[in-house]
């Protein structure tokens, strides 16, 4: 069974720049008690991947020195707001290893969306993340944090 983690980057600063906006303090907070309930959960990776966003480098970076991931963190295409979820809907689907994908909103719930086949797109909060398992040809929604 392959796992997938989609994680909403943490609380951003405005900011006239999208690509420059970093965490705010209350942000990091909630990215650090998201990385120790999955590390409770006992939550293990291959890779951590990210937008390439500032606040999304940031997430990743602050659950990578809590989940250790072995291939390390890395920016991937086709993680940025707006990006057709197709794009990394294709590359899930030829994991073969558990990896933790960070970046944003609307994004992350079509991914989910064309992932599972659900028709209505779930709520996701900053710092929150959904586990997803593959399970045959299938993606379920297993669990939520947020």
């Amino acid at each position: 069974m392959t796992r997938l983690y989609l994680v909403r980057h943490g609380e951003a600063r405005a900011g006239a720049d999208d690509a420059a906006r970093s965490l705010t303090e209350a942000g990091r907070a909630a990215v650090e008690r998201l990385g120790r309930a999955a590390a409770e959960r006992g939550l293990a990776v291959a890779a951590i991947r990210h937008s390439g966003l500032l606040r999304a480098r940031q997430t990743a970076e602050i659950l990578a020195a809590r989940l250790a991931p072995p291939a390390g963190v890395r920016a991937a295409a086709g993680l940025a707001p707006d990006d057709d979820p197709e794009v990394a809907r294709a590359e899930c689907e030829d994991l073969t290893a558990p990896v933790l994908l960070v970046g944003h909103l609307p994004h992350l719930v079509r991914l989910e969306a064309r992932l599972t086949g659900r028709l209505t797109e779930l709520a996701l909060a900053p710092a929150g993340l959904l586990a997803l398992e593959r399970a045959g040809a299938g993606w379920t929604l297993a669990w939520r944090i947020g």
